[in-house]
């Protein structure tokens, strides 16, 4: 069984939305992982863990730790005395997968916060491995090899968990291809990655 309630919600002040994966704890912190593009030019960053708490309680603030728009990685850092008890008894660490060990068919499962509405599952399967995907952020194209999945990625997945069918942690959401028309009338679904 999967254990949704590692997915966290990001929200900047902008109201720009994006998730997260919790990915450890230090003796001060919870550490969460997700896209660089998130979390750029925030002023202010505050993470709504998605369980069952009064929404006052499940809403913290957060710090960037570091990033790296090479990766498109962000770390963040909610501190541990922000956290309520009861919400810290319900949030766990995420479980990493092996990457390098997917396979073309296997199953993909992407946990986010499509369109900025809340938690958000979709199934799929891995389509293709290593593609190279080009990427435009604030310091420029940004290519790297990724998963492709035909799981639904849209707007406010970035950053969230990309899991295996063991829940797993495979992969991080980051960008999704479509495009309607072109000179040959093609149109392109579920391709994310």
């Amino acid at each position: 069984m999967l254990e949704w309630r590692r997915s966290v919600i990001l929200a900047q002040s902008s109201e720009s939305t994006g998730s997260g994966i919790i990915v450890g704890k230090n003796d001060t912190e919870l550490l969460i992982a997700t896209n660089q593009h998130v979390v750029e030019s925030a002023e202010e960053l505050t993470v709504c863990f998605s369980v069952d708490a009064d929404e006052d309680e499940k809403l913290v603030p957060a710090q960037v730790k570091g990033t790296d728009s090479t990766w498109d990685l962000a770390v963040i850092a909610v501190k541990l005395s922000d956290i309520s008890e009861d919400v810290a008894g319900k949030i766990r660490i995420a479980q990493m997968g092996d990457s390098d060990e997917v396979q073309v068919g296997e199953y993909a499962v992407a946990i986010g916060n499509a369109l900025g509405y809340g938690q958000s599952v979709t199934f799929g399967i891995i389509s293709a491995l290593d593609r190279e995907i080009s990427v435009s952020t604030n310091n420029g194209v940004v290519s790297n090899h990724m998963l492709q999945t035909d799981a639904a990625i849209n707007f406010g997945n970035s950053g969230g968990a990309l899991l295996n069918a063991s829940g797993e942690v495979i992969g991080i959401n980051v960008a999704k291809y479509s495009s309607s028309g072109s000179s040959s009338n093609a149109s392109v679904e579920g391709m994310g990655f």
